[in-house]
């Protein structure tokens, strides 16, 4: 008896060595593909220093294993955990971060693309929304300035033992006026922040300058020639863009999983997310997928072709509106990774807002087509709250119940970009209201619905 007891420890002890290590061995290149990224953009690109972006953005959790080295001398970044999987990311200008994945760093160094270099105007003398020039006086006198200002200062408030809310930025801007800002110590209106999944959002935009230039249009079948020969070839560009393709996918960030994979280990992200099969019928099922958006990502890289890609949604869109911070990051193949790699500064991100509560218009000048905004902010079929648009998130609520939707003191027309950790672009048309907050929350996160309603509440009748 004694030895069948020791025999099944043994067995035991086997196996979870045996688990542990293939775990490690997929989730150790995660972690320090993560580190090595988010350390090379926070300072490389951002400006930030590597004890703090090591302190914050990589000190917590299974971060902490990790060992993060910035090197200035050749604008990278590296991550080890324990001195294994080690892996690298490359800053190039005009792109921003790059991690070396199924590539050589000569190879990937030796890359070059016809990049957008942003009009060499002087922001700071040119008046808001086109410039950051702000009037020296603004009438508020209709406002409730007060409860706004409480609202925003609770925003910042760290109410738990851990400061792991993090507010960074908050931007309020109604009738196309900033009415309040503030900046966490350390940041500023210049400083650029991650966008994380509100990159989808920009993805967006640049499929509807492909649509409004006949490029493509919504019931396309996308030019995937993988996809031709079997069931994926009733996918159309609609059933992408609402998150409702069908394929099959994991979008789990709480360890190795098809989304991590896709980020963090692979050279072609559009091209490993296309290839999985398909599991429920296209345009009947919502599944939130950042795998998706990166086909979406490869599709317009195709149909703008090389020779433009790189420039041609900053020359058509983002620096039209302003956005000369923006810097969307590609994958090692060269496509923009449209599902999470952004960056921008909190005023750029409410140009963006402004945009599209303005019906894709920009100082009176027609940047989206007609019927796009609508387009976004209709509700996938398969979204049974009425949560999910064209890559941008709703607060319309189920059609049975208007009632049940995420912000329920908020009006029902809001949508809004959302990235990890909180990043958020909510626009709320009837109320004419973008609201910008930037942060890096892992814990005592924002009552949002609160939030935005002593904002809403504070504006003028």
């Amino acid at each position: 008896m004694r030895k069948l007891i020791l025999r099944f420890l043994l067995i035991t002890i086997i196996a979870a060595l045996t688990y542990g290590i293939y775990y490690a061995w997929l989730a150790f290149p995660i972690i320090t593909g993560y580190g090595a990224k988010i350390l090379c953009s926070c300072t490389m690109l951002v400006g930030r220093s590597e004890t703090d972006v090591i302190s914050n953005e990589l000190g917590s959790g299974l971060l902490t294993l990790g060992s993060y080295k910035a090197n200035y001398s050749d604008s990278s970044a590296t991550a080890t955990v324990f001195g294994l999987a080690k892996r690298k990311a490359i800053y190039r200008k005009g792109l921003g971060c790059t991690l070396v994945n199924e590539i050589s760093e000569d190879e990937l160094r030796k890359q070059s693309w016809q990049v957008a270099i942003p009009p060499r105007t002087n922001q700071d003398t040119i008046p808001w929304p086109a410039g950051n020039l702000l009037p020296d006086y603004l009438d508020l006198t209709a406002y409730d300035i007060n409860k706004i200002q409480k609202a925003i200062n609770e925003a910042f408030e760290e109410p738990g033992e851990e400061k792991n809310r993090r507010t960074r930025a908050i931007v309020v801007v109604h009738d196309g006026k900033i009415i309040a800002e503030k900046y966490a110590n350390g940041f500023t209106s210049k400083t650029r922040q991650m966008g994380w999944s509100m990159t989808k959002s920009l993805t967006n935009g640049i499929i509807g300058l492909l649509v409004r230039e006949q490029k493509i249009s919504l019931n396309d079948h996308p030019p995937i020639k993988a996809w031709q020969q079997d069931e994926r070839a009733t996918i159309t560009l609609h059933h992408l863009m609402q998150a409702s393709s069908g394929l099959e996918w994991q979008e789990v960030y709480s360890g190795p999983s098809t989304a991590t994979t896709m980020l963090f280990k692979k050279r072609d992200a559009g091209n490993y997310a296309a290839a999985f099969p398909l599991k429920n019928t296209p345009g009947e099922v919502f599944y939130y997928s950042s795998g998706t958006t990166n086909i979406i990502s490869r599709i317009s890289r195709q149909l703008i072709g090389d020779n433009e890609y790189h420039s041609y949604p900053y020359h058509h869109l983002f620096h039209k509106i302003g956005m000369h911070s923006l810097v969307i990051e590609p994958d090692p193949g060269g496509t923009f990774v449209g599902s999470s790699f952004s960056y921008a500064t909190a005023r750029d991100w409410a140009r963006f807002g402004l945009l599209y509560l303005n019906d894709g218009y920009w100082m009176g000048n027609r940047i989206l087509p007609e019927g796009w905004v609508e387009y976004t902010a209709t509700p996938a079929k398969g979204a049974k709250r009425g949560e999910y648009g064209a890559q941008f998130w709703l607060n319309a609520g189920s059609p049975d119940d208007k009632s049940k939707r995420d912000f329920s003191d908020v009006p029902e027309d809001m949508f809004y970009c959302s990235g990890y950790e909180d990043q958020y672009v909510f626009i709320i048309p009837s109320k004419n209201l973008v609201v910008v907050r930037l942060g890096l929350t892992t814990g005592n996160g924002i009552d949002y619905n609160q939030f935005l309603k002593n904002i809403i509440s504070s504006l003028p009748e």
